[in-house]
């Protein structure tokens, strides 16, 4: 009986697949698996980041329970991301919703609007956004012409933490390209048959549309609460931390331990709480949307 051998589509040989994926494993191993490890290993240590560290066991751990700079970033980080995330939401999925429409060049448009994300905080829209917001510059111009009186934009800690918010929320590309995929999945024929029996448009939003869209809704959910918690680039490039530290983030305070004060066994320790921070949050959302998402499959 002639002996059979192993192939697949890709070539013959049992290890043809695995090799093929070797670059994503050395990859994995080395750029994220091993940082991720040396992190948690440094976090248990007294180092400064040049010298070689000495184990401290948990000492960082028990200093975060004293540590007031550390509990009002926390609660700065939480403050910034429930402001930002339900409104980032809300505009994405609105925008998306009007980008669905089949409409002569709109293609241009969904670029037009994709653009800023692009972008990003980098040092040039900074600029522009610091000489948009600051005392005299063009908000506080558009304001006088219709009357209101200047705002104090970094004098403010609501007012700066908006200034932040509005950046990122003017950076809604990412998750509005999520949610238009999404729409132009729904099928027409869902649509077609709710017009016949007299549904409206806003009834056909709310039970046809959000129905269909709530596994995405909890996709991009998830993916911008991780971005905000994470947020460095604007706050620091902004505002630098003020006024009084109150748009210091969490991803500020590792950055300072870590590079000015050369705490990197703090640093490192810290960048773990922010980890088990993420990991709670997204199980929590997980857990109270599970039965939505259940309803959809």
């Amino acid at each position: 009986m002639k002996k059979r051998t192993y192939s697949n589509p890709v070539g013959v040989g049992k290890f043809t697949g695995l090799l093929l994926i070797s670059p994503f494993i050395l990859g994995f191993l080395l750029f994220t698996l091993y940082p991720f490890v040396c992190s948690f290993i440094l976090g248990l240590t007294d180092s400064d980041g040049i010298s070689a560290p000495v184990f401290n066991g948990g000492e960082n751990y028990i200093r975060m329970l004293t540590d007031s700079g550390l509990h009002k970033a926390i609660g700065v980080t939480f403050r910034y991301t429930f402001m930002l995330v339900p409104l980032k939401m809300l505009v994405s999925l609105a925008v998306a919703l009007l980008l669905n429409m089949e409409l002569k060049g709109m293609g241009v448009y969904r670029t037009a609007f994709y653009i800023p994300s692009i972008l990003g905080a980098n040092l040039s829209v900074v600029i522009m956004w610091q000489y948009l917001f600051t005392s005299g510059g063009l908000v506080d111009q558009l304001l006088g012409t219709v009357g209101a009186s200047h705002v104090s934009w970094y004098g403010e800690p609501f007012h700066a933490t908006m200034i932040i918010v509005l950046l990122r929320l003017w950076e809604f590309g990412s998750t509005m390209v999520i949610f238009l995929s999404a729409l132009r999945d729904i099928p027409r024929e869902l649509y077609d048959a709710a017009r016949t029996d007299g549904c409206g448009r806003v009834r056909a939003f709310f039970h046809i549309t959000l129905p269909m869209l709530k596994n995405v809704i909890f996709i991009n959910l998830v993916l911008q609460t991780i971005s905000a918690i994470q947020e460095f680039n604007a706050p620091y490039m902004i505002t630098g931390g003020g006024p009084m530290k109150e748009t210091y983030t969490l991803g500020m305070l590792i950055y300072d331990e870590m590079f000015r004060f050369n705490d990197a066994g703090y640093a490192n320790a810290v960048s773990w709480v922010m980890f088990l921070l993420i990991a709670a949050v997204v199980a929590v959302m997980y857990k109270l949307t599970g039965r939505l998402r259940e309803e959809t499959k």
